[in-house]
């Protein structure tokens, strides 16, 4: 069969500091060509609608397969959806994708027929299946496709794929990969060395998606798939970075085997980089340059509200630790909409003290977060493209307007210290070396953030007519992690990693003490 698989455009904060590859869907992509179909795929973060409009009425897909992780992407899904069955009436039309999983039916209302099911949970290990089902023109044969959700009933749950190792990504289908970046890795390709997450921060869904679970990825395949990738720069999406050292150092030593040379950007907890220093230093000399950490707080109230268990002086620490490596840190401080004026000024001064870029995003309780449930009752919108961490969906302490005025005069302490001119002058040899290479995106970059990043921008998106809206959760003070997952939680069975780790995982999380 003909299938276009398709990953929506890009959202606020994309616009400005880094455009990934769209690595799921390319490994869904993948995953339906060694099925033996016939597969394209377009990424509308570096394409347009017209383009993508162009590609249906030109090859007349029998499947159009869109992918949906971020929640602020439901409109565009949605409306290209109507539009596509429009011109394809009896095309086969399915939505899959993080956010997806957790909004589905919601999907399917606002589709209103549009959309022929939603595929929740890991779209490798069910989507050939589906394709399969959909060939038979039977709905009812869709319900026997784990994780599948239709308007008149759903699948079984969704299923895990069975070995990370044996799904490739089908990267030459992307068409302008010279497009994809984070910071001044430029060109940047994605790579994936483990799925899931064992903690369960309160504003997080990586958990509750992947049932708690942590797989992970061997470490030839892993040097295997990074062999192939002919980009300088690689961003390593796993949530947290080499919580086993085991594998980090596998991983690392299979590498240095093979003298790959790459420079690399990773997220990973503070809590994990003191815990295996000795990985990161090896990471260091393999050509590890740039770190997120998600200190989110810098106050013992704000880490207990987000449950996030490190402490403000392992934090601390580990930035130090970080700097005494050579590797440039990025972190991110969670603005509470309960915050004034006082606070947002002891946050700006904090930020201009210290050498670390910092990230202000917007507490969001999102489908799937705990937060999401026991927040419920205080949300002012239910409008999907508002829920971005950019907009605050929350009553805020300061009227509306002057809270994004605060927010992002206090953003603007990123643009004064890494952006513009001065950032310029500071990496001029990196940008150089980008130039000759043909690459713009990090140049453009720079000049970038005063047109995005605009407290009446922001003020008028309020305003805008809201075409969709999510069905309200039922609101509870006390939430069953399990009500929240999308793959039943497989428990301790369902981490990779070694006794002692589980025990430090154990001491870190707020949920602490439950084997799931």
């Amino acid at each position: 069969m003909r299938i276009l698989a398709v990953h929506p455009s890009s959202l606020m904060y994309t616009k400005v500091f880094l455009r990934l590859e769209p690595l799921g869907v390319e490994t869904i992509a993948g995953e339906l060509r060694r099925a033996g179909h016939d597969v394209r795929l377009i990424d509308l973060q570096v394409e347009d609608h017209a383009a993508y409009f162009s590609e249906v009425d030109a090859w007349r897909p029998d499947v159009v397969a869109f992918s949906l992780n971020y929640l602020a992407n439901v409109p565009e899904v949605v409306d290209l959806a109507k539009a596509t069955r429009e011109r394809l009436p009896d095309a086969f039309i399915f939505v899959g994708g993080h956010s997806a999983s957790f909004v589905a039916e919601d999907v399917l209302t606002h589709a209103e027929g549009a959309i022929d099911c939603v595929l929740k949970g890991e779209g490798e290990a069910s989507v050939a299946r589906l394709i399969e089902a959909a060939a038979d023109r039977d709905p009812t044969a869709l319900l026997d496709v784990p994780g599948v959700v239709t308007p008149v009933g759903a699948g079984p749950a969704p299923s895990f794929v069975k070995n990370l190792d044996d799904h490739l990504p089908a990267r030459d289908l992307l068409r302008k990969r010279r497009n994809y970046f984070i910071g001044v890795l430029d060109p940047c390709a994605s790579i994936e060395f483990s799925r899931g997450c064992p903690w369960d921060c309160s504003f997080c869904s990586a958990w509750t998606f992947y049932g708690r679970s942590y797989r992970v990825k061997s470490a030839e395949a892993s040097a295997d798939e990074l062999a192939s990738i002919r980009e300088p720069g690689v961003f390593i999406v796993d949530d947290v970075a080499f919580i086993q050292a085991e594998q980090g150092m596998a991983i690392g030593e299979a590498i240095a085997r093979r003298g790959i040379q790459k420079q690399y950007y990773l997220e990973t907890r503070g809590d994990v980089l003191l815990r295996n220093k000795d990985v990161f230093r090896f990471w260091k000399t393999l050509g590890l340059q740039y770190m997120f950490l998600g200190v989110e707080a810098i106050d013992e109230e704000g880490l207990k509200r987000f449950r996030k268990r490190v402490t403000l002086s392992k934090n601390f620490e580990a930035l130090e630790f970080a700097r005494s490596l050579g590797i440039m840190v990025a972190i991110n401080i969670i603005a509470d909409p309960s915050w004034d004026r006082d606070r947002f000024e002891v946050i700006r001064q904090w930020c201009l003290e210290i050498p670390e870029i910092v990230n202000i995003s917007v507490n969001t309780p999102y489908p799937g977060t705990e937060s999401w449930v026991t927040e419920s009752r205080k949300l002012t919108t239910r409008d999907y493209r508002l829920f971005d961490i950019q907009h605050a969906v929350l009553p805020t302490t300061l009227p509306l307007n002057e809270f994004y005025a605060e927010l992002v005069k206090t953003q603007q302490v990123l643009n004064r210290k890494h952006l513009g001119w001065k950032a310029l002058w500071a990496l001029g040899g990196i940008l150089a070396s980008n130039l000759r290479r043909g690459q713009t995106n990090t140049l453009k970059m720079l000049w970038r953030f005063n047109s995005v990043f605009n407290p009446k921008l922001q003020l008028a998106d309020h305003a805008a007519s809201a075409r969709y809206l999510m069905a309200p959760p039922v609101h509870r003070q006390v939430v069953d992690p399990h009500s929240l997952y999308i793959h039943p939680s497989p428990g301790r069975r369902g981490r990779a990693i070694d006794g002692a780790t589980e025990a430090f995982v154990e001491r870190t999380r707020m949920g602490g003490g439950s084997s799931d």
